[in-house]
């Protein structure tokens, strides 16, 4: 049985540049955020704390179904189940974090939202360090780890930050969407958020954009 990422030192892993360091380094950010969460009083920090926590949680998870998953599944014989049982949870957080934000804070039920996320945040990357990524190192070298590593950090630092129910959990619709929302999310989480008519517009203009471009690139490629 593969070892757990959890127990091994940066050169295991393969180095600080690996998929599975970046990986774990933000397990252990994750892991910090929600214990400062536990332990502040004041509301309004509270707040930005898992403001931080749902913004680190979206684009890593995102990273991970983009570029992690479709390794995972390519490289491992039980890949496919493997990488649906960490997507189910995504999903399931997905969906505890959207009732989250409909919620004021102090409200009792978001606090319960929030105890059942962090619960899922952490079982999710006990799944990962100790059955997926140890089986995605026993399949790869170092120089793959390291290559998966440099385009798992690329897609996310440009990902979403916020929970989509719309977006699927796969490439290639998961990408496709992937740059509207991006750019929506980090767009709200800099101004804060945006009325309903002004979100449609923003959503319609960045699909289009990104639609002109994907068309731009096929008529380029055929010519």
């Amino acid at each position: 049985m593969p070892r757990t990422t959890t127990a091994q030192t940066v050169e295991q892993l393969g180095g600080s540049q690996s998929v599975l360091a970046r990986q774990r380094r933000d397990h252990a950010e994750m892991d910090r955020l929600m214990e400062r969460y536990r332990a502040l009083a004041d509301d309004e920090e509270r707040e930005q704390v898992l403001k931080e926590v749902v913004q680190l949680v979206f684009s890593h998870a995102f990273a991970e179904e983009t570029v992690l998953w479709p390794a995972v599944r390519r490289s491992v014989a039980d890949g496919e189940e493997l990488t649906s049982r960490v997507e189910e949870e995504h999903q399931q957080i997905n969906d505890l974090v959207a009732g989250i934000e409909r919620l004021s804070p102090g409200d009792p039920e978001r606090e319960e939202k929030v105890a059942r996320v962090f619960a899922l945040i952490r079982q999710d990357i006990r799944d990962e360090e100790d059955l997926v990524l140890p089986r995605l190192q026993e399949a790869s070298d170092t120089a793959r780890l390291r290559r998966l590593g440099a385009a798992w950090e690329a897609v996310r630092r440009s990902a979403p930050t916020r929970p989509h129910p719309i977006v699927p959990r796969r490439p290639p619709g998961n990408a496709l969407l992937g740059v509207p929302l991006s750019l929506y999310d980090r767009l709200r989480d800099g101004l804060g958020p945006l009325p309903p008519a002004a979100l449609k517009r923003v959503l319609t203009a960045l699909t289009g954009l990104l639609v002109s471009v994907a068309v731009a690139a096929a008529v380029r490629k055929r010519r």
